[in-house]
Order: C-alpha cells, then structure tokens, then sequence
C-alpha cells in the first residue's frame, strides 16, 4: 500500500495547516477555561477549504472525496488544538451521504459542504459503552414518522449544531436518525470536560417528534460503519497531538541547559524522546492504513479501524506523559501550551471508545474471520 500523498492531498494539508497557525491560537482556550470558543471565522475559512465538503458527493457541493483526506484535516486540527467541530459535522455528512434518502441528501448536504451549517453525532449516553448494545435511547414509530426518547452525553458543539444525528434503538436495532437541533422536546446542557479546546453536550430528548425522511437506512451495519470512521478520525486527530507534543518536547530539551550541556544530549533523555516518535510514527502507519482500507472497501477495514483506535489510544498516554516528564515543572503551568495539548490528546484516548472497547471488538472480528 502506498502511504505517498498525492499532489491534492498535500496540498489540502499545507493549505490547512496554514490557516491553522494564524486562525487557533491556544490563547482562545487558555483565557476562557469555562471551555472552548469556537471562532466563526475559522469556520468559514474551513468551509472555503472543503473541509467537511471532503466528505459530500460532487452533486451536492462536495468534492467527494474519502476517508483519507479527511484524515489529513483532523491531524491538522489535532496539531493546532482547533476548537473545530469539523470531526462531528463530517461524521454526519458521511452518514447523509451513504444512508440518506435523495430528499434528506438535497436538504442537507450542500448546507454542510459550504459551512453555511454544521451538524453532530449524538451516540453515546451517560455511564455507557461507546457501542451499539450498549444504547438506551428508543425510537417509536408513530403516524408520518418517529418519536425519540433518551439522554446523550459527550456531544460535540451541540449547541451551535444545525443538524443532532441521533442513534436510537428502533424496534430493537440501532438506527439514526436526523433532528433539528431546535425541535421541541431537545434540551442540551454545557458538561465539563478535562479538554479545553472543544466543549461537549449532554443532550436530552423527550417526546421529540422526526419526520420519517430523517429516518437513515443501513441499520446497525451503517451505525458500526460510521463508528469505524468516528475512532479512525479520532486517531488523526491524537496523532495531530501527539505530533505537536513531540515537537513542543524536543525544542525544549534541545534548548534546557544543565550540568553545562542541553538535557537533550544525555542518553535518558535521547531514548524517551525515540520513545514518543515511534509511538507518532506508528500511530500514523495504522491510521493512514485504516483510512485508505476503508476507501478501499477492503475487508479488514474493520479490523484496521479497531487497531489503528486502539494503538491510537495507548500511544497518546505514553507520549503525553513522557512530554510531561520531560518539561519538567514548566509543563504543570497553566502558560504553557502543553497542557493543553496533554488534555486534548487524553481526551482522544476515550472518544468513540477507548483502547479496551477497540480490543475487545478486534478480537469478535478476528474470532469471526
């Protein structure tokens, strides 16, 4: 498999990384510590890049692109500590664009495509598993359509969300279904969370009436599908972390003068920074490999996936704490950036499962194959 990018592929992660490093400065996280504050601004500009676009057929605004390149974005955003909701609303366009009737695709899509809206992925609920037998949330059907009763945790922007993709269990099996945000009975409170750099949403729903359009197809396979895509965008964006940790890390020891000599210079120090950049490294290897065998429609995608999220999140702990380590006391302080990274990545580690959950079901897949 040929990991090389392509000539557009490196230019989107130029282009990206670019924007980047003039529009999210981790000052914005750092002087409000009540969370987050997305910048319109940086949305926009994502909208004129195609971010989320990636992920929308060429009929509906897109470009129609596949999981690798939305990969690129989310390692960019992970790198710059973006307070994006690029991941959710591409999620969301992913599952529209697959599973939705032609109507709801027209509805949608070309809104997400431009950045004119955004949309997340309300899945997981309140001391549950990140999985699809572990849901709670039920949807009746009822006459014109459905009606959804249940509580989210851990949702992504849901305030400033056009669009809630909400995944409930219809006659017993999961399945999505499209709300807006605004519908009667849809309540939404701020939950704290230990990253700073993006803010999550408890969401409630009672009696919220969805018209039977907004209902997607592919049932469970569409939810464990777009489950895998969730835990490999995840990945990129750990790796985005762990990257800028790596960085953050070997500037400061090369500079960190003691006993006469920069600390980079000692052998201690030399193995554990080789510690973190074989962890970056391998880290990437599994989650570019996830995402061109899921583009590829490969039959270990699945497994891919679970390996690539599962590496993913050992990886961010180790190199997060080594970074801490390293630093010293200057990483405890609330100036430093890498906190704040160190944060991020945690919060990677647990995002659409953690590396137990990614475990277990890699081995069903491997016991089945």
């Amino acid at each position: 498999m040929d990991f090389e990018l392509s000539d557009e592929q490196a230019m989107l992660r130029e282009a990206s990384r670019d924007m980047l490093s003039t529009r999210t400065p981790l000052e914005r996280a750092r002087t409000d510590q009540s969370g987050a504050v997305l910048d319109p601004e940086l949305w926009r500009l994502g909208g004129e890049l195609g971010w989320v676009g990636l992920a929308v057929p060429d009929e509906h605004g897109g470009t129609g692109q596949g999981l690798s390149e939305l990969v690129l974005v989310a390692e960019e955003l992970g790198r710059a500590g973006a307070p994006d909701p690029f991941v959710p609303a591409a999620l969301v366009a992913l599952a529209v664009a697959r599973d939705g009737d032609p109507a709801l695709r027209a509805e949608v899509l070309p809104a997400l495509a431009d950045g004119t809206d955004s949309a997340t992925w309300a899945v997981a609920e309140p001391g549950r598993a990140w999985a699809p037998e572990a849901l709670s949330a039920v949807a009746r059907p009822t006459a014109g359509g459905y009606v959804l009763d249940g509580a989210k945790s851990a949702v992504q922007d849901a305030e400033r969300a056009r669009w809630l993709l909400v995944t409930a269990l219809l006659d017993g099996e999961p399945r999505s279904l499209l709300v807006d945000r605004d519908s009667p009975g849809v309540s939404i409170r701020k939950q704290e969370a230990f990253d700073l750099t993006r803010t999550f949403y408890e969401v409630r729903l009672d009696d919220v009436a969805v018209p039977a359009g907004r209902l997607l197809g592919g049932g469970s396979a569409a939810v464990r599908h777009l489950l895998d895509d969730a835990s490999v965008l995840v990945a990129a964006d750990a790796l985005g972390a762990m990257e800028r940790l790596l960085a953050l890390t070997v500037e400061h020891v090369s500079t960190r003068v003691q006993f006469g000599r920069p600390i980079g210079s000692f052998q201690a120090v030399k193995q554990a920074c080789a510690s973190m950049a074989l962890d970056a490294h391998a880290t990437r290897a599994a989650t570019h490999y996830a995402a061109m065998a899921a583009d590829a429609g490969a039959p270990d995608s699945a497994r891919a996936a679970c390996a690539a999220a599962s590496y993913a999140g050992g990886a961010a702990h180790r190199v997060a704490g080594q970074a801490l380590q390293l630093h010293g006391g200057i990483g405890f302080t609330w100036e430093h950036d890498l906190h704040l990274h160190l944060r991020r990545a945690t919060v990677d580690a647990v995002l659409y499962g953690d590396s137990a959950v990614h475990d277990d079901r890699l081995c069903d897949l491997l016991q089945a194959g």
